[in-house]
């Protein structure tokens, strides 16, 4: 059987083989950090870290390409750890077991990291080699992209020297990004009551599973189911057949990406226990109909467990459910100007307990249009003060609009041509990537975005298509062969 390492190109699969071992979840990237420093040191490179955690190695030009304009190679050091059901793997400590299937690579039971461990992988395969031709170099690494762009909104003037940006986080082979959405979190905080539980209750689990997920930007559109949506559509009609009471909720993981799981521990009177069994499952079978097409392993469950002591409030949760049924999920928006591309979305990411008596629920909202995404924004939290709760709004970062006249960019389509004999797709991407932050920093960056195939990013399903890495490659290379000079008197 073949090995990762073994993989062409090789100089590639090997670094990103090390990387699968090194946890790097977001906001706890200190172990690559280290790797990445020590990697810098062992090859005599130069290394700088800023204030936020953001790590720059350079390297020279290679002989007769003193000239070339600076290039800056960047990709993100964490990663999201998202994992399967019944899967045992501490993020904090336990490498990604990886493997080859049918002309993917991906991992069991857990995310793989490829998103943007490739990007880092063909870094160091660029900085450790002797023979690759290319002007001055600055590999930036930056962290926490995943949870909030914190290492990108946190890079300050002055930190990079390069005029040019290639952008290695982009998940389509033969893409060229040019621009990207931007986005905010909108976090609804919910402060409740509980009551002590009388004898006469009966206790269920149910439980919704088996959803695809993905990526809340490059997915949304597609019509994935939202675990957190239909576990709140049962009880939302429960609660007004059967008069529920409602002990714990809690679902989905990451805020950028679709929930695939969800829980509810709920009490219904005794005498009712055999009619809300005959609900659920008429329940069961409305929603395997309508997601049979996209979600072929949607499973729901509800099985008896032990009483609780307490449970929330009637008032609270009646609010609770609402407020979920209310929130809106998906595409809000399609672009006027780009056919085929998301404008603007929000996604209904997580509901957790934040506390012994608090609840707390993650939306977050992406648009390419700066004032329509103040308005989903705006429309959000309206929806969740009006229910009762606290809201805030964080992780905002710009969207990046698109310059087709980008010299790096007619540079990019004439390699893809010249290599591939084929014309490159070049779009913007309804995802938010890090370079909007970027242009706030460095006006003058001029930047394009691309990356080899990986599917189903932010999932225990995410695989990264081995034939596309190699074409990724030669085209980083050539790239780095083509960047053009400095301008007489720049």
């Amino acid at each position: 059987m073949q090995e990762i390492a073994e993989l062409q190109p090789k100089e590639v699969w090997a670094y990103f083989k090390e990387i699968l071992s090194i946890p790097r979840i977001s906001k706890r990237e200190e172990k690559i950090i280290a790797y990445l420093i020590g990697f810098a040191k062992q090859h005599n490179l130069e290394y700088k870290q800023d204030q936020v955690g953001n790590l720059l190695i350079s390297k020279p030009a290679t002989k007769g390409m003193e000239n070339r304009k600076g290039i800056i190679l960047q990709s993100h050091a964490d990663m999201v750890g998202e994992k399967q059901a019944g899967v045992k793997h501490d993020f904090d400590k336990d490498p990604i077991h990886a493997h080859i299937e049918k002309g993917w690579v991906k991992a069991r039971g857990t995310t793989l990291g490829a998103d943007d461990g490739i990007g880092i992988a063909a870094s160091l395969a660029i900085l450790a080699s002797d023979e690759i031709e290319h002007g001055p170099i600055e590999c930036l690494f930056t962290i926490d992209e995943e949870s909030g762009m914190t290492g990108a909104l946190g890079l300050q003037p002055g930190f990079l020297k390069g005029s040019v940006l290639l952008n290695l986080d982009s998940e389509d082979e033969g893409e060229l990004f040019i621009g990207c959405a931007g986005g905010t979190d909108t976090v609804a905080t919910f402060k409740y009551k509980t009551g002590r539980v009388k004898r006469n209750w009966i206790a269920l689990r149910v439980v919704v599973g088996g959803l695809q997920g993905g990526h809340s930007g490059d997915e949304i559109h597609r019509g994935f189911g939202n675990s957190i949506k239909i576990l709140n559509r049962f009880l939302w009609n429960a609660n007004q057949r059967f008069k529920i009471r409602l002990v714990s909720m809690d679902g989905g993981k990451a805020r950028n990406a679709i929930p695939r799981e969800a829980e509810a521990v709920i009490l219904v009177p005794a005498g009712s226990l055999e009619l809300i069994r005959i609900y659920f499952e008429s329940f069961l079978q409305i929603i395997k109909s309508e997601k049979e097409r996209l979600e072929p392993d949607f499973t729901m469950t509800m099985e008896q467990e032990g009483i609780p002591e307490f449970a929330m409030r009637r008032k609270f949760q009646r609010r609770l459910f609402n407020a979920l049924y209310a929130c809106p999920h998906g595409v809000i928006a399609m672009s006027q100007e780009i056919p085929g591309l998301v404008e603007t979305s929000t996604n209904l990411a997580s509901v957790k307990h934040s506390g012994e008596d608090s609840l707390e629920i993650v939306t977050s909202q992406r648009s390419s249009v700066e004032s329509a995404k103040q308005d989903i924004v705006d429309r959000m939290g309206s929806l969740f003060k009006l229910m009762g709760s606290s809201v805030r709004h964080s992780g905002g970062y710009p969207g990046w609009k698109p310059d087709t006249d980008s010299e790096i960019l007619k540079v990019s389509e004439k390699v893809y041509r010249d290599l591939f004999k084929q014309e490159p797709d070049v779009k913007a991407i309804h995802a938010g990537l890090e370079c909007g932050l970027f242009l706030q920093k460095y006006p003058d960056l001029d930047m394009i975005s691309f990356g080899p195939t990986i599917k189903g990013a932010h999932t225990p399903e995410e695989r990264i298509a081995i034939e596309t890495v190699e074409k990724f490659w030669l085209f980083l290379l050539e790239m780095l062969k083509q960047t053009p000079e400095v301008e007489p008197g720049a």
